[in-house]
């Protein structure tokens, strides 16, 4: 069950949805409408054309062809109006849908988040199921473009992570959090740039675009020759038509068409780079404007983010209205009549390929930081909109080296927020001082892999700068290890023992580094891969090498005989998962309690699953 406040919100969002969902009902119906209009104007106007034609009348002609031009395009538009609000609303709602298939831990409706790879080597991105299907990142990611997910990943994976860059950031999602209506415009207008794609938007390949050489040299002297060649022509013929000198300008246009066709075969390419900035960029037109006129508070951290779109100089729609003017002037050579015309007057065609040098060479420049400044807010408002979506969620407190006589971790009803509500169980849970090693010992299922993961996943939301799956978290500022799910490699020819043996070696080698911060890691059911007696064995003298070092951590195991090591060493404590035997039935409360457990439960699973089982075990 949904909590009281998260329910209002689930509440308005499916009220959104079902409003929304409406209104494409009656827009779809109005562009069928608009079908039937456009024929009908376009029959109207070819029988009042005939008629004007047969009245023998040019000017009824001329004024029922223009009558006709002005009501069907005045149809056009209106109908082009009707199909970008059907975009515009389905947008939203499936903006909103999405919305309410992360409350619900709906999967299948949650998009995919593009993912940049990382090293197998990575100290905990794997075991906590922070990125891919079914992932953190997924139900977090609500940004359109690549740069904006990896951004987040990052974030979410970062191995050292710096105190003020998670200060500021908490600061900002916080802020962003309460600006319900900027969040959901942002998500919106950066929903056009990919709208008719199916995958993510990458700026980064508009990037090297414009950063590839061109093979055409500067313009800039091929216009100055063409210009004058060009106002020669027009002044030489002007003097010929009035009988002022004989015909020279025939000399002067021969060889300003020489030079022109000489030099236009290497146009073509720019021309393309023309329609396909402009394209690209058209795309983008929808979040640039909203970011540049965003009516900001100056005191806010939202107008510290987004001042590079206007104070670059120039504002970014004044950029985009240029692009788009130089690749409309370049598509009249789609009319090779009016293209001829036009270029034998002026060097129509050169002038706006050096125009478009001018604003390529620009553009190199400033949309690098445009396009950081999106990512950076994409990857923000995922935070604030997951805040938005769990208001039950808090902001934990990071603390640094100079609160030292503080508890390096405290949280209270720590939950995982991929497990839905009505089935997780939160527990509160505490660290008092570097060197501390917690053993949890349970049954099978009894929730202790789970739990490990519950806070390795907290710590990585904690560092991003989002909220976390509790009522009050504090912590320092950790480097994080993990050793959860180890697998082999039929490849490489590791078998699942060796592999855990060198995780674990990584492992203590990031513990035993000279790092200013202090390593928490995380591991379950150590040595799985061996036997009991050398488990047991391996288990003891690892423990003890990591008691009393520079960090903290949990080890989960099935070996009750490891959790005697705390009564020779103060610095292990341990806490355990219990279960209960119900009619039959294995019941878990999944509450972590102190102390050792007292019970294993692999022989009554078997039991109930059919197998055969010594009577006398």
């Amino acid at each position: 069950m949904r909590s009281g406040k998260k329910e209002i919100r689930y509440q308005v969002l499916t009220r959104h949805v079902k409003r929304l969902e409406r209104e494409i009902i009656k827009l779809q119906e109005l562009d069928r409408r608009y079908f039937w209009v456009r024929l009908g104007v376009l029959l109207a106007g070819a029988l009042g054309i005939f008629i004007a034609y047969q009245s023998r009348i040019s000017f009824m002609l001329l004024i029922a062809g223009l009558f006709f031009l002005v009501i069907f395009s005045l149809v056009v538009y209106f109908n082009r109006k009707v199909k970008q609000s059907i975009l515009r609303f389905s947008l939203s709602r499936r903006y909103f849908g999405d919305q309410l298939a992360r409350m619900d831990l709906d999967w299948a409706e949650i998009p995919l988040a593009p993912v940049d790879p990382q090293d197998e080597g990575h100290p905990f991105a794997s075991d906590l199921n922070l990125t891919g299907d079914h992932s953190l990142h997924q139900l977090l990611n609500t940004a359109i473009s690549r740069g904006g997910s990896y951004r987040l990943q990052d974030w979410l994976l970062k191995q050292v992570p710096d105190l003020d860059q998670v200060s500021s950031r908490q600061a900002t999602v916080r802020e962003i959090q309460s600006l319900s209506g900027f969040r959901s415009r942002l998500a919106l207008s950066s929903g056009l740039v990919s709208a008719d794609e199916d995958e993510a938007w990458d700026g980064e390949n508009l990037i090297g675009w414009l950063e590839r050489k061109v093979e055409v040299k500067s313009l800039k002297p091929l216009l100055g020759v063409l210009s004058a060649l060009a106002a020669a022509n027009i002044i030489l013929f002007a003097l010929f038509t009035f009988d002022l000198v004989p015909a020279l300008w025939m000399i002067t246009l021969a060889i300003y068409a020489g030079v022109y066709l000489f030099t236009y075969r290497n146009l073509d390419e720019v021309f393309g780079q023309a329609q396909h900035l402009s394209t690209t960029l058209d795309k983008f037109r929808a979040v640039l404007v909203y970011l540049e006129r965003y009516s900001y508070r100056m005191d806010s951290r939202l107008y510290q983010i987004c001042q590079p779109f206007w104070k670059a100089g120039r504002r970014p729609s004044s950029y985009l209205r240029q692009i788009s003017l130089i690749a409309s002037a370049s598509s009249i050579s789609a009319n090779p009549v009016v293209w001829l015309l036009i270029n034998v007057l002026v060097p129509w065609d050169v002038f706006f390929a050096y125009q478009l040098q001018r604003y390529k060479a620009k553009m190199q420049i400033i949309l690098p930081g445009w396009l950081d400044v999106w990512y950076e807010l994409e990857a923000l408002n995922s935070l604030a909109n997951f805040s938005y979506l769990n208001p039950g969620y808090t902001f934990p407190r990071v603390v640094g080296d100079e609160n030292s006589g503080e508890v390096l971790f405290v949280g209270q009803a720590l939950g995982h927020p991929l497990i839905p509500e009505e089935v997780k169980v939160c527990n509160d849970f505490s660290l008092q001082k570097l060197g501390e090693v917690v053993i949890i010992t349970g049954s099978n299922m009894s929730g202790k892999s789970t739990f490990l993961r519950t806070i390795g996943v907290n710590l990585c939301l904690a560092f991003a700068g989002a909220p976390v799956n509790a009522d009050n978290l504090v912590t320092k500022v950790f480097r994080l290890f993990t050793v959860i799910q180890v697998s082999d490699s039929l490849t490489d020819g590791i078998s699942y023992f060796y592999a855990e043996v060198r995780r674990l070696k990584a492992l203590l080698d990031s513990l035993e580094m000279d790092h200013d911060r202090p390593l928490f890691f995380l591991i379950d059911e150590i040595f799985r891969g061996t036997n009991n007696r050398e488990r047991q064995i391996g288990g003891r003298a690892f423990v003890k090498t990591l008691v009393g070092g520079h960090g903290v951590g949990l080890i989960s195991t099935h070996d009750l005989e490891l959790v005697v090591i705390a009564d020779e060493l103060p610095n292990v404590i341990n806490y355990h998962f219990q279960e209960e035997v119900t009619q039959g039935r294995m019941i878990f409360d999944y509450l972590l309690r102190s102390g050792p457990s007292q019970t294993t439960n692999a022989l009554q699973i078997m039991r109930m699953e059919g197998l055969p089982v010594d009577k006398s075990s």
